[in-house]
């Protein structure tokens, strides 16, 4: 019976699965955030590319 009342009160597993928990979330905000960013870096390009008049496309040779 104590076993079985020692296995209840231990909370080492309750604070993996939390700790678990919250380096997802960071994870999972990094990526949004990468992804913004990549993003916002892909159109700042294009448009750059776009007021060269399409220098170094394929063909302008």
């Amino acid at each position: 019976m104590q076993k079985l009342a020692r296995l209840f009160k231990n909370e080492s597993g309750a604070t993996a699965i939390e700790y678990g928990l919250i380096a997802a979330l960071i994870a999972v905000a990094i990526i949004g955030g990468v992804t913004a960013l990549g993003n916002n870096a892909e159109a700042t390009f294009q448009t750059v590319a776009d007021e060269m008049g399409g220098a170094g496309e394929e063909g302008d040779e």
